[in-house]
């Protein structure tokens, strides 16, 4: 039985009549080390650092990850940075997801775009890996294009055959004096997803 089928039908629900807390798994994609930390490639794992700091909680390291959890209004939102490195980033969300009983609806995975100038927002709810490997080794383990995903542009600023530097450098001196009003707005992309849903948070967000 595949991932998808496994795992459509679940849901949980406590007895008492009240609805139950509503959870989602916040993956964002990055290499784990100091090399890595404040490299383009690593903005997934920016947000989620961004995040946990804003909500006063801190990251503990766990099976396949360092994971971290904060709650609005009832809803409970789980941080995830793989330690797989990015292009095995599937092997853990498979297992969070099934470790806390949560459909693919409940993903919602942020990670860098080359294709996207610097900053800009883009979330979609299905759609190929567009080229990158975190996202594609996603996509093969689940099985599925079906799941959120919030794209950062990184710009293509870069000479051919770069690609591979740009991307696992470091933040410009201009793009680091910007980079802090982009992270609370990826935040607060992050929190709408799971508050508002994920058609109002494209509606608010992209392109934004």
């Amino acid at each position: 039985m595949g991932f998808l089928s496994k795992f459509r039908n679940l849901i949980v629900r406590k007895e008492t009549g009240t609805e139950s807390m509503k959870k989602f798994l916040i993956v964002g994609l990055g290499n784990t080390g100091e090399t890595y930390k404040n490299t383009r490639h690593n903005i997934g794992f920016s947000v989620l650092d961004s995040l946990a700091a804003k909500s006063g909680v801190h990251f503990e390291a766990k099976k396949l990850g360092d994971l971290a959890q904060y709650q609005v209004k009832g809803r409970t939102f789980l941080l995830l940075k793989p330690s797989t490195y990015m292009n095995l980033s599937g092997k853990a969300v498979k297992y969070w997801l099934e470790k806390e009983k949560l459909l693919p609806e409940n993903l919602f995975v942020l990670t860098d775009d080359l294709n996207l100038p610097f900053g800009t927002i883009r979330i979609k709810g299905n759609g190929s890996s567009g080229g990158h490997n975190g996202l594609q080794n996603i996509q093969d383990v689940l099985q599925s294009q079906n799941y959120a995903r919030l794209r950062f542009g990184v710009g293509d600023t870069f000479k051919k055959g770069q690609q591979v530097d740009h991307v696992l450098g470091e933040w410009s001196d201009d793009e680091n004096k910007l980079l802090p009003e982009r992270l609370e707005k990826m935040g607060e992309a992050v929190t709408s997803f799971g508050m508002a849903g994920l058609q109002n948070t494209m509606n608010a967000f992209n392109g934004k």
